[in-house]
């Protein structure tokens, strides 16, 4: 960006971000929380509608404040619910006394749950409010890689785990919690599918993977839901980088479908978005992303919240990940070049993408499972802050047998990819051609169809109701005052004779009468 001619306004913008991020994830009490909250929420509309010379630009930008503002109206609601009935906002105490005075599944508990939880899932771009995240593809490539895929979209899963013990109190709100995740992981998965852009199957692989994240909160995993948004920060920080500097050599190109053949020409890109990829799949022993949401398919499974149902949904969303990677891997950087590369980047911009492709690897590696030398580091060290999972079923085997599965499906959904995007495109271009194809590439493509429902059920309406109010009775009143005012003006204007004589008559007869008030009154 350093030749944009908003430089400047971007780091400006960005160091506000920073700083109302370190404000969330440090302050003591909800209400503090809630400042850093709403502070990203500003800077991510600056920053999605940087270039608001682009009317789509601005449209994305306000389309990610007004949806994300539904879920921060449920949470502000929430706080006032939570102040009224205990008395405190700071984080602490307040868990403390939800505990002491609300007993499991009361209705306040289950009502101050549910209204964090709408702010965790407008933030994080869950169901039903995950239709912001794509069209935020519209801001700069660094706004993605570390507002839209490490550290904003994550605030809603950090704060369902830093209320764990509200949503504890409430257990239909935490399997919700967990349906969500399983269903919005699925069906972003099938959306990324059908995407040509390359930073919107990102975008849509980033809503998946918090789903992840959402359906280990939900089985009451809470320390392998931050683990994944840990290994995810680096995994998807260094997709999106690397995506950036395909489009900069690609001259601004987004459509993959007109790339191919990068790995020759941008090698370093290649190598560390491979890396990325492997660790976005879950590629087994060899990167974080394996060890993380293996950890979580197993408390889905073990864990007493958990069930078979969402160990399955984890399971296909796992298939499907690395489905749509590695298509967009074989259709960037495989097959012909159809573009010439203009940039090749330089040690800037290629130091953060080694340093990131090495936590890729070995970032997981703080949290070995039972089978592969049972070394919870990093559940130990959250264990001050968040419970252990409660495991009811599994055994040590039972579990080898589940990472065998999950390694299975990981690299088979590698294999198709290859097979249907690299060796035989025929075969799926052939399926997306059918009837059948082509009507779920576009129910898909479009977002299953959300944009459009939402603008039927709300947009249109409104725009309706604001045309035809446009000419209300409140707005006769200023009318009024715009007539008299103009009325004023042309009487006055009359004065205006160009005659000295009068002008002087007008301020004799002026001071006379205001004399006269002076005097008498």
């Amino acid at each position: 960006m350093i030749d944009d001619v908003g430089y400047s306004r971007f780091f400006a913008y960005m160091n506000l971000f920073v700083g109302s991020m370190l404000t969330l994830v440090l302050a003591d009490n909800l209400l503090l929380l809630y400042l850093g909250w709403e502070g990203v929420g500003l800077c991510s509309y600056l920053l999605i509608g940087f270039w608001y010379q682009e009317p789509a630009n601005g449209r994305a930008a306000r389309k990610a404040f007004i949806v994300t503002r539904i879920g921060d109206t449920a949470f502000a609601i929430g706080l006032f619910l939570l102040f009224t009935q205990l008395g405190t906002l700071q984080i602490q105490e307040l868990m403390q006394r939800a505990a002491q005075h609300w007993p499991v599944s009361s209705p306040l508990a289950i009502a101050a749950a549910a209204l964090l939880l709408g702010g965790a899932v407008g933030k994080s771009a869950q169901l039903p409010l995950q239709t912001w995240l794509p069209d935020a593809m519209a801001g700069p490539t660094p706004v993605s890689a570390l507002i839209h895929a490490a550290t904003m979209v994550t605030a809603g899963v950090y704060l369902i785990a830093r209320a764990h013990v509200l949503f504890s109190l409430a257990p239909a709100v935490q399997l919700t919690v967990a349906v969500i995740g399983a269903a919005t992981l699925l069906l972003a998965g099938f959306s990324a599918l059908s995407q040509r852009d390359i930073k919107r199957v990102l975008a849509y692989s980033t809503i998946s993977q918090i789903g992840y994240m959402f359906l280990a909160l939900g089985v009451g995993a809470w320390s392998a839901a931050i683990f994944h948004l840990m290994t995810h920060a680096f995994f998807k920080a260094l997709l999106f980088l690397a995506a950036g500097v395909v489009i900069l050599a690609m001259h601004e190109e987004h459509d993959m479908r007109k790339m191919g053949g990068l790995r020759r020409s941008l090698p370093v890109t290649f190598w560390t978005f491979l890396i990325g990829a492997a660790s976005l799949s879950a590629l087994p022993l060899v990167t974080a992303g394996f060890f993380s949401k293996d950890l979580i398919l197993w408390s889905a499974w073990s864990s007493s919240s958990g069930s078979t149902w969402l160990w399955v949904a984890g399971l296909v969303g796992a298939l499907l990940t690395s489905l749509y990677t590695f298509r967009m891997v074989f259709l960037t950087f495989f097959g012909e070049a159809k573009h010439e590369v203009i940039y090749a980047p330089g040690i800037r911009l290629r130091l953060p993408l080694i340093v990131l492709a090495v936590l890729s690897l070995v970032g997981g590696f703080v949290e070995l499972p039972h089978t592969l030398g049972d070394r919870p580091l990093f559940s130990e060290f959250m264990g001050s802050a968040l419970p252990a999972l409660n495991y009811v079923r599994g055994d040590p085997r039972t579990e080898l047998a589940l990472q065998i599965i999950a390694a299975v499906v990981s690299i088979s959904g590698i294999y198709l990819a290859y097979l249907f995007f690299l060796r035989r495109r025929r075969i799926a271009e052939g399926l997306a051609g059918s009837t059948l194809g082509a009507a779920l590439d576009r129910f898909w493509f479009g977002g299953w169809g959300f944009d459009w429902l939402y603008n039927k059920l709300f947009v249109n309406p409104y725009v309706w109701l604001a045309r035809a109010n446009k000419d209300d009775f409140i707005d006769s009143f200023y009318d009024g005052i715009a007539k008299l005012n103009e009325v004023l003006y042309r009487a006055l204007s009359w004065t205006e004779t160009g005659k000295v004589r009068w002008y002087m008559a007008g301020i004799a007869l002026g001071a006379i009468v205001a004399i006269a008030i002076t005097v008498f009154l």
